[in-house]
């Protein structure tokens, strides 16, 4: 045999080489006994090659699907938002030190995507905090809302800014006390990535690390979830961040907004330390019908915050969560003290809007 027809053998023979993400796909897909969850240092490499688009869109379905299926470690949460940070020019500003200006004293993520969210009153309990010396940025991207008014358009209906990037919201903080950050304006693969649940038919681990990002850096967060479940991973993940100090509740949609008709645990992380505190029931059962009867429109939203309607659901849910967005943005050491502050906050709002 020539060595041509032995070159022409090993030309048929010769396997292609492996895509570079492949590994990360065995690591999950072993079978029983060999696999495992990946390590910090590999999801943060892994997710770093997704938001570079260097993966095959086969790839990454399987990738989200996986860590979906399994549900993600804190290990991987925290190596996969470590390289949002880096890709989204995010790095951490030493000290975290809220009196820098621009600086928000507490972080409200608003990444829910409920079919019958309703009205996000959390809105108008950031709002009322800005008014009152604890700068909020808030930041997401809502979807899938069919009975329900999205963040975004609130927001935009109190004449509240809505930044182009982290640099603007730092400015527009240092101006009103208040910024909205939307996803699409942090990284537009992230917003890409979030899209996918139309096709995937779940969400993906992207909605719950993008809870935990905190862009700006904020002393404090105030975190939502729908799944009891993930209350203590965002803890978990927190701790591993080194975050200084978040709240985690199982709210109203998902969001980070108090139900007013049952108790409601603040699952906290308090420089290293979990703790659980919980908050009473502000309204009886009884009440929630008129919850249930009060319009899904921005005009009865708008309506609320200036006072021209009285719904009692409504101003529970707003007061409520300023109550606790106070106490983990450190306005109060305790429940009672956070809810007298926030009702004289409320008393003597500036109703105007814009």
């Amino acid at each position: 045999m020539t060595d041509e027809h032995l070159e022409q053998l090993e030309e048929e023979n010769h396997l292609p080489e492996a895509h570079p993400f492949s590994g990360y796909l065995r690591t999950f897909f072993r079978g029983p006994g060999r696999s495992r969850s990946l390590t910090r240092e590999e999801a943060y490499e892994a997710f770093s090659m997704i938001l570079r688009d260097e993966v095959e869109p086969i790839q990454l379905g399987a990738f989200l699907l996986m860590l979906r299926y399994r549900a993600e470690t804190p290990e991987e949460l925290a190596g996969m938002i470590e390289a949002v940070r880096k890709a989204a020019r995010l790095d951490p500003d030493e000290g975290g030190d809220e009196n820098v200006s621009g600086q928000p004293m507490l972080d409200w993520p608003s990444y829910a995507a409920g079919r019958t969210r309703g009205l996000p009153w959390f809105v108008l309990s950031a709002h009322l905090l800005s008014q009152n010396g604890v700068p909020v940025l808030m930041h997401g991207y809502n979807s899938h809302l069919v009975n329900g008014v999205g963040t975004e358009a609130a927001v935009k209906a109190l004449k509240l800014p809505i930044a182009m990037s982290a640099e603007e919201a730092r400015s527009d903080i240092a101006a009103k006390g208040f910024a909205y950050l939307p996803l699409r304006h942090m990284h537009p693969k992230l917003q890409e990535l979030i899209g996918l649940r139309s096709l995937l038919g779940l969400r993906s681990p992207v909605n719950t690390l993008l809870r935990l990002l905190n862009p700006l850096q904020a002393r404090a967060a105030f975190l939502g979830v729908f799944h009891p479940a993930f209350l203590d991973v965002h803890r978990e993940t927190g701790k591993l961040l080194a975050l200084p100090r978040i709240g985690v509740i199982k709210g109203g949609g998902g969001e980070a907004e108090r139900t007013p008709f049952k108790h409601v645990d603040l699952r906290m992380l308090d420089d290293g330390e979990l703790c659980d505190v919980r908050w009473p029931a502000m309204l009886s059962k009884s009440e929630k019908e008129l919850d249930e009867q009060s319009p899904v429109t921005l005009k009865h939203f708008l309506a609320v915050w200036r006072g021209d309607v009285e719904d009692q659901p409504a101003e529970a849910r707003i007061k409520g969560s300023a109550a606790m967005g106070a106490f983990l943005a450190g306005k109060a050491d305790y429940m009672d003290e956070a809810e007298n502050l926030v009702q004289d906050w409320w008393d003597n709002r500036d109703r105007d809007v814009g």
